[in-house]
């Protein structure tokens, strides 16, 4: 066995904490030694005005437990309320070493059948969300030269599923942020990852059987973000996880052909279809600039 994965005196944040997915990274975050604000913008469990919400009732656990927690109610698609979580981590614990970006929601229908507002809405939560909070924290781990960020994906984004165009588009978008935040992290030591996870959640009751519920608990999701932002963590990568397996998506870029302009070009690559689709030698960029530079070399090649 490797070295157990610790964050004592470190700062976490968890959005969408209050149940589900979010709860348990927040739980094993703080069973591990981080210190842990816990948000969600749940409301009281009951009309009684000494109901505990979501969040609050996880920072009980955690606190129950002997850890270290706050909570925050804060909306993430309200930057001013954003700022002041980031502020009360700062005030309490001075520091923010970690960010797990994991609220969320569902509005599904088919596209046509879909409202702009539901549309925005799930973009509204999903991206600007996690781009709120990202950049509230990024400059704080930039003067600490260190920092750890996870945006939360969906195979609904990587490879699409059926009536779910707005969160596939969000979720989609969270991977094209994260893959150029970390370029723009790594010489600051911050390193930003997206986790696809699937688990049971609020969000998924009443779709799957009680059988693969408990094979899917969010619990068997939490160990791939823990390594995500543990110390020795990657950088850049898309780590899927469900009921126990992990799995790492790339998004590649295949070997190609060079067909050149003119008149017939769209005839010609269509008739190489098959020579496009060849998987064989296809690489995974480090930068987007990889794919213009390997155009430019089958082109020299190609004009001798």
């Amino acid at each position: 066995m490797s070295t157990p994965i610790r964050f004592d005196n470190q700062v976490a944040i968890v959005t969408g904490a209050g149940g589900g997915l979010g709860r348990s990274h927040a739980l094993q975050l703080a069973a591990r030694g981080a210190k842990v604000v816990v948000n969600d913008l749940g409301v009281a469990r009951d009309g009684s005005g000494n109901a505990m919400t979501p969040a609050e009732s996880v920072v009980a656990e955690i606190r129950a437990a002997g850890g270290q927690a706050i909570a925050s109610a804060a909306s993430v698609t309200d930057p001013a309320a954003v700022q002041e979580m980031v502020d009360q981590a700062m005030k309490e614990w001075g520091r923010v070493d970690i960010l797990v970006n994991n609220a969320g929601f569902l509005r599904d229908k088919t596209f046509s059948k879909m409202s702009l507002d539901d549309f925005r809405a799930i973009v509204d939560v999903h991206l600007m969300g996690a781009v709120y909070c990202t950049k509230a924290v990024w400059d704080i781990m930039k003067q600490q030269n260190y920092g750890r960020i996870v945006m939360t994906t969906s195979s609904s984004g990587l490879f699409g599923n059926f009536g779910q165009s707005n969160y596939g588009a969000a979720k989609m978008a969270l991977v094209g942020l994260m893959q150029t935040l970390a370029l723009e992290g790594e010489k600051f030591n911050i390193r930003v990852n997206c986790l696809a996870p699937t688990a049971a959640t609020r969000m998924t009751e009443g779709i799957l059987s009680p059988d693969d519920l408990e094979l899917l608990k969010p619990e068997n999701v939490t160990p791939g973000m823990i390594w995500l932002v543990s110390q020795d963590g990657p950088n850049k990568t898309v780590l899927c996880a469900g009921a126990g397996t992990f799995s790492r998506s790339n998004i590649t870029l295949s070997d190609g052909i060079h067909i050149g302009g003119g008149p017939d070009a769209a005839e010609a690559l269509a008739a190489n279809k098959d020579k496009l689709f060849d998987r064989t030698g296809e690489i995974i960029p480090v930068a987007g600039l990889n794919q213009p530079m390997m155009e430019l070399t089958k082109a020299r090649a190609a004009r001798g």
